[in-house]
């Protein structure tokens, strides 16, 4: 353990030592859990318990990796993802949600397994081949989508697009500060569209984006965030929903900054404000999904203080 010359950044993983009040059998004791703040040094273990150390009590500390994530926390953090981009039409079939979102965009139109409670999914042929009539009904391509340990890809299928989920406790979060600059409307305007399919300038042409699918949310609420008047210089979208498990998380979508703005903090401040509006609305944790090889937004995220929660990706026949 490394003596209290400092602490790690808020929201690691520590186990700390530290004195105990005159009275109990043993003078030291330790406690593991993230921490949460710096003075007092406060710790929140893995059952919940927050206990606060008053800073000259505490003898050493070390931080540690990134806490196990259980099996049960994927399937749920994916089934709050999935509330948050829904697509417009869905069904259940054998423990999969099946959803369609006149093809625009993989997470709307993919199938995704979520009714298991124990182990990996494991698709029959007949699970698959009915799976495949409904998206052949929607006029859609049979896809899957396959978060870490909760499904097998199928023999013989092709993989693409790994993409991280990563996560935050938002109280943990040191959120940049500035001025009200953000602002949020229920739905997408024309300036917001156009960013949005032309990824800040990235590109020429981008798919044509489809205002029901960005719009559509499940017992949530979704809001459109837009930074710079009259023309957005950056723009993102948040949704809001609750977990089976009953934590509530805000998902950062569609963050973009102009090609001409970045590097200036814009899309940290943007994201800032997306999970201020989230939290103004009950969520206490935010999660993004960013595709594995774009290593400049998952620097972003990270250094904002998010933390790799799990992995998916997409298959196909």
């Amino acid at each position: 353990m490394t003596p209290d010359s400092g602490l790690p950044p808020i929201g690691r993983r520590v186990v700390v030592r530290y004195r105990l009040p005159e009275g109990y059998p043993q003078p030291l004791t330790d406690v593991i859990g993230e921490l949460l703040h710096a003075d007092p040094l406060t710790v929140r273990t893995a059952d919940g318990q927050v206990i606060s150390i008053a800073r000259d009590r505490v003898v050493a500390w070390k931080a540690l990796g990134p806490r196990p994530i259980r099996t049960s926390e994927i399937r749920a953090l994916e089934a709050a993802a999935a509330d948050g981009w829904p697509g417009v039409q869905r069904a259940w079939i054998d423990g999969w949600l099946l959803r369609a979102g006149t093809g625009y965009t993989g997470r709307a139109n993919s199938a995704v397994p979520l009714g298991g409670s124990e182990g990996p999914a494991l698709a029959s042929t007949e699970a698959l081949h009915r799976i495949g009539e409904w998206y052949t009904a929607h006029g859609l391509p049979l896809q899957l989508l396959l978060p870490d340990r909760l499904a097998a890809v199928p023999s013989g299928w092709r993989t693409w697009n790994e993409t991280l989920v990563l996560a935050a406790d938002i109280e943990t979060l040191p959120l940049p500060e500035g001025p009200p600059m953000v602002r949020f409307t229920p739905e997408p305007d024309g300036a917001w569209l156009s960013m949005h399919r032309h990824r800040g300038g990235d590109t020429d042409v981008g798919s044509t984006p489809v205002v029901e699918v960005l719009t559509a949310v499940r017992d949530g609420e979704v809001g459109f965030a837009a930074l710079g008047l009259p023309t957005p210089v950056a723009i993102g979208r948040a949704a809001v929903t609750t977990a089976p498990d009953g934590r509530r998380w805000v998902g950062l979508t569609c963050v973009a900054v102009g090609a001409a703005h970045r590097r200036r903090g814009l899309g940290a401040l943007l994201c800032a404000e997306m999970i201020r509006w989230g939290q103004a609305r009950g969520a206490t944790h935010a999660y993004v999904q960013v595709e594995a090889d774009n290593e400049a937004a998952v620097a972003l995220y990270r250094e904002m203080g998010f933390l790799e929660h799990h992995a998916y990706r997409y298959a196909a026949p």
